[in-house]
């Protein structure tokens, strides 16, 4: 496995990972109509926006993207999001993208991380707690579960 910077070739693997993740229906508020165009300036987008990928020879594994969560005065503090192939997760493959953004974060001079809308029932909120993150407030009921109805979104911070 190596992470790397994405390039513009792994966005077929990329956008493959976001129809599997938009077709499941059960981790993002995206928008289940989430066109091509609008899913490459989400996970491709300009600076000071950064995308890595985690590879398998030239295979795109997964997907981190993060970049400032606020303009100006919250421009301190950024955001992030995570995907993993459906055939590879649980392989450990999200762990070390978030632990390598995290320490892109870092280094970029953030001061910290903060999820604004991570599904409760997502497994990766466990993932997200190992790592350091604590769920600060929690929007009861403000995602529409394809399977359980409705359920919270969290909103999680990790300090630096």
């Amino acid at each position: 496995m190596e992470i790397r910077a994405a390039r513009d070739a792994d966005w077929p693997g990329i956008w493959a990972i976001v129809t599997e993740v938009l077709a499941e229906g059960d981790a993002y508020t995206y928008d289940p109509d989430m066109t091509e165009d609008e899913a490459r300036d989400k996970w491709l987008g300009p600076a000071p926006w950064s995308t890595s990928v985690t590879v398998d020879s030239d295979r795109v594994l997964g997907a981190a993207t993060y970049g400032p969560n606020q303009a100006g005065p919250g421009s301190h503090i950024c955001n992030a999001n995570f995907i993993v192939a459906k055939t590879s997760r649980g392989g450990g493959f999200g762990t070390a993208l978030v632990e390598d953004t995290l320490a892109r974060a870092r280094a970029d001079g953030y001061a910290g991380m903060q999820f604004n809308a991570v599904v409760e029932t997502n497994p990766a909120v466990a993932l997200y707690e190992r790592v350091g993150f604590d769920i600060i407030g929690t929007v009861p009921g403000a995602f529409r579960h394809p399977r359980l109805g409705p359920v919270g979104l969290h909103v999680m911070y990790l300090a630096f």
